[in-house]
Formats: C-alpha cells, sequence, structure tokens
C-alpha cells in the first residue's frame, strides 16, 4: 500500500495537533509547517482537506488557526487518510471478467478485499492519542546515552 506525500503531511500534522490538544490553543499553519519541515502552501491545501473531511476545524483572526474537531483517542488513521488520500479504498478494476469471470470473483473475494479489509481495520485502530504516545515515549528514549 502506498501513501501519498498528502496523506502522509496530514497525518503529520494531524499528530502535531493532538500534541497541542490539551492546551485548547488554535495552530496555525505556519508553525506546523516550520516543525514540520512542510512546504506552506502545500499544507494549506491539506488542511483545506482536513476541515472538509471533519477532522479539524479553523479560527480566523490573529490568534487564529486550526484545532482538532474531536479528541485525539476519537480519530484514527483512517479518520485522517480518508479526508485526504480520495482513492484509498477504490474499487480494484477488473483484469479477466470477461474470459474468466471465475477467476476475477476468486482474487476480488480472497485477495483484493482482504487486503482492503486488513488495511482498514488496523487504520481503524491506531488513533492520533497511540500516535502521541509514541511519540513521546521515543522522544524519551532518545534522551539516554549509553556508554561502555
Amino acid at each position: 500500500m502506498r501513501i501519498s506525500a498528502k496523506g502522509r503531511y496530514a497525518l503529520a500534522a494531524a499528530i502535531s495537533l493532538a500534541e497541542n490538544y490539551d492546551n485548547g490553543e488554535c495552530i496555525t499553519v505556519i508553525s506546523i509547517s516550520e516543525k514540520l519541515g512542510i512546504s506552506k502552501i502545500y499544507l494549506e491545501q491539506v488542511f483545506s482537506l482536513l476541515k472538509r473531511g471533519g477532522i479539524v476545524i479553523s479560527e480566523k483572526g490573529a490568534q487564529g488557526g486550526y484545532q482538532l474537531a474531536r479528541i485525539p483517542r476519537l480519530i484514527t488513521v483512517l479518520d485522517v487518510l480518508s479526508a485526504v488520500e480520495l482513492a484509498l479504498f477504490e474499487q480494484t478494476e477488473e483484469t479477466v471478467n470477461e474470459k474468466a469471470p471465475e477467476i476475477e470473483s476468486v482474487m476480488k473475494a480472497m485477495v483484493f478485499d482482504s487486503i482492503d479489509s486488513a488495511v482498514k481495520d488496523v487504520l481503524e485502530q491506531i488513533t492520533l492519542e497511540d500516535l502521541v504516545n509514541r511519540a513521546e515515549e521515543q522522544k524519551k528514549n532518545q534522551g539516554f546515552m549509553y556508554f561502555i
């Protein structure tokens, strides 16, 4: 499975918002752009899709920016990726349906539908809260130096 740059940036930005969720402040696209090293213009496009997908809300004005629309434990990776990856779960195109419909049916049922289902199941189980917690663990572990 290949997630586009847009999907990866959307997920990184959503995690960044989740890290700051408890302080209740709006986060600007510029600050996320600088923190993550992502083009501000590209990130604005991503946030437009996240807003349309109900993942974020926006505030205009001097204190404006973006916040998550729900608490991080209620937003899954599937929610975020579905908002920006329009082709994430498109139906697999038919391959040999005209000449060998039984093979087509078996491939669809046993391979393609199974893959889609497994990927969807995994993405539904991981929340932004899970990702923030894991990132914090890794940040703590990077602070240790071991000498022999």
